[in-house]
């Protein structure tokens, strides 16, 4: 069977751990130059460990998403290195449990880093992807984007709907381009519910509530966004552009 990215070259920001690290590891598994971005150079290590051990082809280069600077120099490496880019995997973010809704600081933060770090990953990536004949650009928000939850971070959820709103407005735009736009909305992943999360009052108690409004009755895994990141970026998706992919175990169906 055919490496369904093969060929092509990947930036996959917060690619350090959890989602990112499943999502780098399994583009490279299928074929993918990838370059992970990220501020955690001691995380990022054992990642790219695993990937080079898999004769994989990988490449770490730390940045913050949220500095432009940092982007130019990332994508700068990148395209030294392996020459283009074909993909812009935007999945850097701040998760609810590290937000204070009455901090405005916090507002702040998590707008530039979950939404503003994407739209200026974007802006930088369209004219490299444009010039090597297009590309395909994967925002990952969440479930949060669609629908409101009466224990949600009020923060969170308003950025990851922002980032919902950016994906199908950059579809539009960069849609002549031969650029594809699509956003991955994940439902409950496990770090969401671990201990220390202040949405829980009692970890075990919060996790066997949540787990009953998924119809599929179990937390999901890393790589299930991941094989969502694969497809939207490989060409078995060359039609789709401006979509939201929902990996979620049902939970929006209630």
């Amino acid at each position: 069977m055919t490496a369904r990215l093969k060929g092509k070259v990947a930036v996959v920001t917060g690619g350090a751990n959890g989602m990112g690290a499943a999502q780098a590891a399994m583009m490279a598994r299928e074929g993918a130059k990838v370059c992970i971005m990220d501020v955690r150079d001691d995380l990022a290590a054992p990642v790219l460990e695993r990937i080079l051990d898999a004769d994989g082809e990988a490449m770490f280069h730390r940045g913050d998403v949220t500095r432009e600077a940092d982007w130019e120099e990332v994508l700068a490496a990148v395209v030294a290195r392996y020459g283009r880019l074909d993909i812009l995997v935007n999945n850097a973010g701040i998760g609810a449990n590290r937000l204070d809704p009455d901090s405005v600081d916090d507002w702040k933060t998590v707008m530039e880093i979950n939404v503003m770090g994407a739209a200026i990953g974007t802006r930088l990536a369209v004219p490299i992807m444009r010039a090597g004949g297009g590309g395909a650009i994967v925002n990952i928000s969440s479930i949060a984007a669609f629908a409101a939850f009466e224990d949600a971070n009020p923060v969170y959820a308003t950025s990851k709907g922002a980032l919902w709103t950016y994906t199908r407005q950059a579809a539009l735009t960069h849609a002549k381009d031969g650029i594809r736009v699509n956003s991955i909305h994940p439902g409950l992943m496990p770090r969401m519910l671990q201990p220390g999360n202040p949405a829980l009052s009692d970890a075990e108690q919060g996790r066997a509530d949540k787990l009953g409004h998924v119809p599929l009755r179990r937390l999901g895994h890393p790589d299930e966004v991941a094989y969502g990141v694969v497809f939207l970026a490989s060409d078995e998706a060359s039609y789709v552009t401006g979509s939201s992919l929902v990996i979620d175990g049902g939970y929006l169906l209630k």
